[in-house]
């Protein structure tokens, strides 16, 4: 946990981080990229989408959810969007993991490969 604040004027990025973690909003998981929101956190993000929700509604947009996973081909669709976030992006291979008999250890199982990344 940071001792001190970074300075605002200093490194923006670095005092937004510093501040969530201090305030005990959100901690690092051990996803890479992926923080855990704590209840205050979430609290938080509620009141902002309720926020976001009411503006939108009263302009006259709907809301809409986009899956999580896409398949890799998607991106070729979109080969210009794909630079920033290719080396940011997870690929899912397998739909399943299974108990390794031998080992009794946990591992992806190969009968579960998806048709396509």
């Amino acid at each position: 946990m940071a001792k001190t604040l970074t300075k605002r004027k200093e490194n923006y990025s670095q005092w937004y981080n510093d501040l969530v973690v201090k305030a005990d909003l959100a901690e690092t998981s051990a996803v890479r990229g992926a923080m855990v929101i704590k209840p205050y956190g979430f609290s938080i993000w509620e009141k902002i989408q309720a926020a976001l929700d009411k503006m939108f509604k009263d302009t006259g947009h709907l809301n809409a959810y986009f899956p999580l996973l896409i398949p890799k081909s998607f991106f070729s669709k979109e080969a210009s969007h794909v630079d920033g976030f290719a080396k940011e992006c997870a690929v899912v291979t397998h739909y399943r993991l299974k108990k390794d008999e031998k080992t009794n250890k946990i591992i992806v199982d190969p009968e579960a490969k998806l048709e396509e990344e």
